[in-house]
């Protein structure tokens, strides 16, 4: 067993503490058993769950607001409208950007980051940002949605694609990043967490680093922006995508934030309704930012329900939310890493939320059906992050991972259920 948490509250600065059973009262999902155990959700890096006050606020908009926006002169249209653009203030102030950024609604940190990657290369080879010779630098830490498209952007802009590897230890060094940055280099994209391993890059030098090069800078904040992390403003960063279903919001969900002159740069992919400022049969215009890099009718409701997260977060407190999280992992480290034979990825990154491991010659998925069984979702493979498990000399992995829902006594029960595992499968 790992070191118990007093009760599952962890004290924070102020002499008070995260009140998890309070805010559990807000996910009646945790409220179900899994083959008679009770549920422990452990698998918040991919998903996490919406508390009924994203729930009702998303509900509140189906019932009383729901029309399309922008063009309706009619009552609901124009709240409907109200609702859309307070959402993106919310956002804006949650991620502490300025005058100066601009926040797009996307689908999620995919549909946001493939967004950059193509529209830097779409305009074509006279007008477009990435052009033949020019340099892209990607983290070797990179979820697949922050890889595949620019390998993609370096085909079909005739880049050359250079990947910042990590020590075999899975740590960046800002020295590998002097080392390959040059005049040539247009992009750099990095994660602000390894969703495969809970690595935290120092990403804040890396930006300005790369930024003081001339280049265009990337940051996936999928796993990072419900925590505490530095504001928008506060960063050398160019684009930043996150996702609402990794921050108790719902699914489908997204945010493309970044600077204005940086995202006028980008090739509108979606063209149609709303996206233009004039159409004729032979040409068309672009609207201004944001309108035209949100063709189409957009999410309305989810955007309402995105916002509501943001401020179901704030609520809780960004800070407050990391020292229980922090404090779980911590739990799950010491535990984990006392079953022989267990071997925990990345244990110095002690501002995680996650844990992953692996066991010898037990197979992830016979681990994660064993928790399964005892009600204790896990998520197991390799994460879409192949290329870093490869380079570790690993393959798939079993993850666990942490929200402000998840308690000390959760931790006790997944490592006892991963010792009984690789018990019985050797």
């Amino acid at each position: 067993m790992g070191d118990k948490l007093p009760e599952y509250l962890l004290p924070d600065a102020a002499g008070g503490g995260l009140p998890v059973h309070e805010l559990r009262a807000q996910f009646p999902v945790l409220q179900q058993k899994i083959h008679g155990h009770p549920l422990a959700y452990l698998d918040n890096a991919a998903t996490t769950h919406m508390p009924l006050a994203v729930q009702q606020a998303m509900q509140r908009f189906e019932q009383h607001d729901r029309a399309n926006i922008h063009r309706g002169v009619h009552s609901l249209s124009q709240r409907a409208t109200d609702d859309f653009e307070a959402a993106r203030a919310t956002l804006k102030s949650f991620i502490g950007a300025d005058a100066g950024h601009e926040l797009v609604f996307t689908s999620g940190t995919t549909e946001a980051l493939n967004m950059v990657a193509q529209g830097l290369w779409a305009a074509g080879p006279s007008k477009a940002w990435l052009r033949e010779g020019d340099r892209i630098v990607v983290s070797g830490l990179e979820h697949h949605a922050n890889l595949v498209p620019w390998q993609q952007a370096a085909r079909m802009s005739g880049a050359e694609l250079v990947i910042l590897r990590p020590d075999a230890q899975g740590r960046l060094h800002v020295r590998d990043l002097q080392a390959v940055l040059t005049r040539r280099t247009r992009v750099f994209a990095v994660t602000a967490g390894a969703n495969a391993t809970g690595e935290r890059p120092p990403y804040e030098e890396m930006l300005a680093l790369a930024r003081a090069a001339g280049a265009l800078t990337v940051l996936d904040a999928a796993q990072a922006v419900g925590h505490d992390m530095p504001g928008l403003a506060q960063l050398d960063c160019d684009f930043m995508a996150f996702s609402g279903h990794k921050m108790y919001g719902p699914m489908g969900t997204g945010v493309l934030a970044g600077r204005r002159a940086a995202l006028e740069l980008l090739y509108p992919l979606r063209l149609g309704g709303d996206m233009v400022d004039w159409v004729s049969y032979e040409a068309a215009g672009w609207a201004q930012l944001p309108a035209r890099l949100e063709g189409g009718t957009p999410n309305v409701a989810g955007a309402v329900g995105l916002a509501a997260a943001a401020q179901f977060i704030n609520g809780a407190g960004k800070a407050a939310i990391d020292r229980h999280l922090h404090g779980l992992r911590a739990q799950a480290v010491a535990g984990l890493s006392a079953i022989n034979g267990v071997t925990v990825l990345a244990p110095h990154a002690t501002q995680a939320s996650l844990v992953s491991f692996v066991s010898g010659d037990v197979h992830p998925h016979d681990i994660g059906t064993l928790l399964d069984e005892r009600g204790i979702a896990v998520r197991t493979g390799h994460h879409c992050a192949q290329p870093l498990l490869d380079h570790l000399g690993l393959g798939p992995t079993t993850r666990a991972s942490f929200a402000l829902y998840n308690t000390s006594e959760e931790v006790d029960r997944l490592i006892a259920a991963v010792a009984h595992a690789v018990k019985v499968f050797r």
